[in-house]
């Protein structure tokens, strides 16, 4: 196996920071939510000490330590794969969980350290909006279990509204109220902006262009405003139409 690839580019602005923790985030919730058992199948205790790395592009990757000593940038806990036939599986992925917030942590104010007292603020109120991966992976667990049965007291999250063919569509705005009846199928979601994991209790809206979905607070894009849009494009699709 070989090792972690070393950082290209180093982020430099608190906007800049942000994206590479987010994208490293997204990963690492990745891996222990919907990629659990291939995860869990490449931490084989048989192998080296492995770290698990949340990779700037938004994926994931079990591999060895870096060699350079000391490393380009703060290392994720070693050893991971050791301990995984020693714990209940469960018990065995919340640490694993814990220890990549912290690396996660690390890594945002190793890049951050040259900025000013007042940009460390800012990014820290950012991440900190977001759940942790811990919180993030004990949730989706968590509606897993309930996803037995379905709560039907509140509204669709998906409004109909008639195409240019004159047929009924889905509209890709999500406006939530109640209740878990999509939580399944928007578990995996991400958003295009921020890389956030899907959260029942904010309001999304997806790109009829792209098919990307976004909170509405990053794309400045409320439940109101979003009942007035027949065709959503987001930011990115809206400058490549122009």
């Amino acid at each position: 196996m070989e090792t972690a690839a070393p950082v290209s580019s180093s982020p430099r602005t608190v906007s800049e920071i942000y994206r590479d923790y987010s994208a490293r985030r997204a990963g690492l919730i990745r891996a222990l939510t919907s990629d659990v058992d291939e995860f869990y199948a490449f931490c084989d205790p048989e192998k080296e000490n492995l770290c698990l790395y949340g990779l700037p592009n938004g994926s994931w990757e079990v591999a060895l330590p870096a060699e350079e000593v000391p490393p380009e940038m703060p290392e994720p806990a070693l050893g991971i794969n050791f301990a995984r036939d020693g714990m209940k599986r469960r018990d065995w992925l919340s640490l694993v969980a814990v220890h990549s917030d912290a690396w996660l942590v690390s890594v945002a104010y190793f890049y951050a350290a040259r900025l000013n007292g007042n940009d460390r603020k800012r990014l820290f109120n950012m991440i900190n909006d977001h759940p942790s991966v811990y919180e993030s992976m004990v949730d989706r667990k968590q509606r897993e279990n309930k996803s037995g049965g379905v709560d039907n007291s509140g509204k669709s999250r998906h409004s109909t509204k008639r195409s240019s063919d004159g047929k009924m569509k889905n509209s890709r705005s999500a406006v939530v109220e109640d209740g878990l009846e999509d939580d399944e199928e928007h578990s995996e979601t991400l958003c295009g902006t921020c890389s956030g994991l899907y959260n029942s209790n904010e309001f999304w809206i997806g790109c009829d262009s792209c098919e990307r979905w976004f909170h509405g607070k990053c794309v400045r894009i409320t439940p109101a405003k979003a009942d007035q849009i027949k065709q959503y494009k987001c930011p990115d699709c809206s400058k490549k139409s122009r």
